[in-house]
């Protein structure tokens, strides 16, 4: 069977054929389509040339505007080639908001089945198009270098290299963060008792889930690594009395955070420095919390970075480590490309047996874990909901490309979520005296 002549379905209208001027004797974009998948289409799928294959009434629409657009699917197969192409707008998404287009990922992840020519139809597809289409065009300007050219910033994992990596994806725009994370200005899984919670409340509750597995005192000194914009330094200093410091590599971050505390009347208790967690503090903290940092670090780090934390953490005080992680322990550790490239380049995931794993070898003696997977998936829910609202606002502080990334990768994040592809869990551990010495009490001290 030829590649124009292969069966469409019974629910799928017949490609159309290109206008007159369009390249004659040549695939159409509908062919291109119908060569690289098998089974009906959920979605339409319409091309530049004028032709279009799939059920007019899907509701989805997918535009491929030009050849620039096909381009990138055909030389960067998967996740990448659709990204530059959505990126750029040279792929259009109809049915769905830019800032949400959580439903068209969910039924093209469910229904749509991709299929690899044989050697003889994709040779007749190249000719067709012609040899140019071999040729990829430049990246959209989001992306970030490819992990061969990232060692002109040092090895993996290295000072610089992370510095780098978390500017890419933290230094965006901080009233961007604040249309989209809301007025927490939280950038981790919040903690929802129901579905119909807020937003803040949930992320109120997540801070005082953490404070109270960390049995947080008035008095007490924190260390918040990877703060972010402080929340969980104000939130400690403010309804604990708690005396917090936090650290995190985003300068942006740092200026906001310190602009926060002092707005609040919080500078005797709280303070966020622009620092690598290897040069926080090396003096003893009576509790130490991770929030969202280990997914940066690189997993062959863990061993030096749990036993940073567990050296700046008193005898017998408590750990707490909140980060994303595999839903198993035999998945690989790296991200695929549209996150490593438009995301976070450089991140890391574990699975969950391989982190508490890590914390006990350098010492410190877990006590409880759990999962907070499907709180994730309505975090970035509610995420998503605020970029939609204010994506005109979001368009005009950072781009219509980035703003197109954010909402594709929360998105995508959110059905991962739901769909156990990634988890949260919530790791607490303590570091016990010489003799296996602690206070932790036979029951959680906390309410679940």
């Amino acid at each position: 069977m030829s590649l124009t002549d292969r069966e469409q379905g019974a629910s799928s209208s017949p490609a159309t054929p290109p206008p007159a001027g369009g390249r004659r004797g040549g695939p159409t974009v509908a062919d291109v389509v119908r060569a690289l998948t098998t089974g009906e289409l959920p979605v339409r799928v319409t091309g530049y040339d004028g032709s279009a294959i799939g059920p007019a009434d899907s509701g989805i629409t997918l535009s491929i505007c030009s050849e620039r657009g096909l381009t990138y699917l055909l030389t960067a197969p998967g996740d990448l080639g659709m990204a530059r192409a959505y990126v750029s707008g040279d792929l259009q998404l109809h049915g769905v908001h830019p800032g949400d287009p959580y439903e068209a990922l969910r039924v093209l992840k469910d229904e749509l089945r991709v299929r690899t020519p044989s050697l003889a139809e994709g040779l007749a597809l190249v000719r067709g198009l012609g040899w140019e289409r071999l040729l990829p065009p430049s990246p959209p300007p989001q992306e970030a270098q490819p992990r061969w050219r990232r060692v002109m910033n040092g090895l993996r994992h290295s000072r610089l290299r992370d510095s780098t990596a978390i500017s890419h994806h933290y230094d965006v725009s901080n009233a961007f963060y604040e249309k989209v994370l809301g007025p927490s200005m939280t950038y981790t899984c919040a903690v929802f008792h129901s579905p119909d919670d807020t937003l803040e409340q949930a992320q109120a509750a997540k801070y005082d889930l953490v404070a109270g597995k960390l049995a947080l005192k008035p008095g007490m000194r924190l260390l918040d690594v990877g703060c972010g914009w402080g929340g969980m330094v104000r939130h400690a200093a403010r309804e604990y009395g708690v005396k917090a410091l936090g650290v995190t590599l985003s300068r942006e971050q740092a200026r906001w955070a310190q602009a926060a505390i002092e707005r609040e009347g919080l500078t005797e208790l709280a303070e966020v420095r622009h620092l690598d967690y290897r040069d926080a503090p090396r003096q003893q903290f009576d509790v130490v919390s991770s929030i969202g940092l280990t997914e940066h670090i690189g997993v062959r780090n863990y061993p030096a970075y749990f036993g940073a934390l567990r050296d700046r953490l008193r005898p017998d005080g408590r750990l707490l480590n909140h980060c994303i992680t595999r839903a198993d322990n035999r998945a690989p550790h790296r991200s695929g490309a549209f996150i490593d490239r438009y995301v976070f380049p450089d991140g890391e995931l574990a699975g969950p047996g391989r982190l508490i794993s890590e914390i006990h070898d350098v010492g410190l003696e877990v006590h409880h874990e759990e999962n907070l997977r499907q709180h994730y998936a309505l975090t970035l829910a509610a995420w998503c909901r605020n970029l939609v609202e204010n994506w005109d606002f979001c368009v005009s502080e950072v781009g219509q490309g980035t703003a197109r990334v954010w909402g594709l990768y929360m998105a995508g994040s959110r059905l991962a979520f739901e769909t156990n592809g990634i988890q949260l869990h919530q790791v607490l551990a303590t570091r016990n005296g010489p003799a296996g010495q602690t206070s932790y009490p036979l029951r959680p001290d906390w309410t679940p």
